[in-house]
């Protein structure tokens, strides 16, 4: 009796209910021609951040952490969706990105969400957060991003190597390639807009804003 033979093929194999990308650089490979084309990306953090002041106590601060993504799309248009100059976008007409709403106090049970509702549409998505208020302190944020599929396994990412002083995050990189859409963590650090912009190749022009 062969090794095939113990095994009931007639038995289907589960898919797995979450995939977790561990490492900056890991990826998941989602297959266009079996999906919808739509998936959700949200952020979930805590609000609650200690901070050590002039004489070592300890004192709680908010933490508003907005999330937001910079997009190229297949017929090369650019843009950027965030709270910050109320570029919230739309999933009804162009781009098909959108952010649900501003949590400014992170007590959102479902915290904020980017919706991309034609995956077919996109090139390349850098989704970000940044901290609009409160002390850079990813540590105690405890940041955790979850890409939502239709028809798929959740795909978690969690934001456990901080680095201090930094306001902003790439989280995670969408790519668009030959019909296979491939998610990688990202978490990596940056002093603000301009620095991630520059990292990513976009080569927006930006200015002081505020909500």
């Amino acid at each position: 009796m062969s090794f095939f033979d113990k095994i009931d093929m007639t038995k289907k194999v589960k898919a797995p209910s979450v995939i977790n990308l561990a490492k900056s650089g890991d990826s998941h490979t989602i297959n266009l021609t079996k999906k919808t084309g739509e998936f959700l990306v949200n952020l979930n953090w805590n609000s609650s951040v200690e901070t050590k002041g002039l004489f070592g106590f300890l004192s709680k601060s908010t933490l508003d952490l907005d999330l937001g993504c910079m997009y190229r799309l297949k017929d090369g248009t650019q843009g950027v969706i965030q709270a910050l100059g109320n570029s919230f976008g739309s999933v009804s007409s162009h781009p098909y990105i959108s952010l649900d709403k501003d949590d400014r106090t992170g007590q959102s049970s479902d915290g904020e969400n980017l919706r991309l509702t034609k995956l077919e549409l996109v090139d390349f998505v850098v989704v970000y957060a940044f901290i609009y208020e409160g002390a850079p302190n990813w540590d105690s944020a405890k940041g955790v991003v979850t890409v939502k599929q239709q028809d798929g396994a959740d795909i978690v990412i969690k934001l456990d190597n901080p680095e201090k002083g930094k306001i902003m995050c790439g989280l995670i990189k969408v790519q668009n390639k030959e019909g296979k859409v491939i998610v990688t963590k990202l978490e990596q650090y940056f002093g603000g807009h301009k620095e991630l912009d520059k990292a990513f190749g976009f080569g927006f022009n930006w200015t002081a804003g505020s909500k």
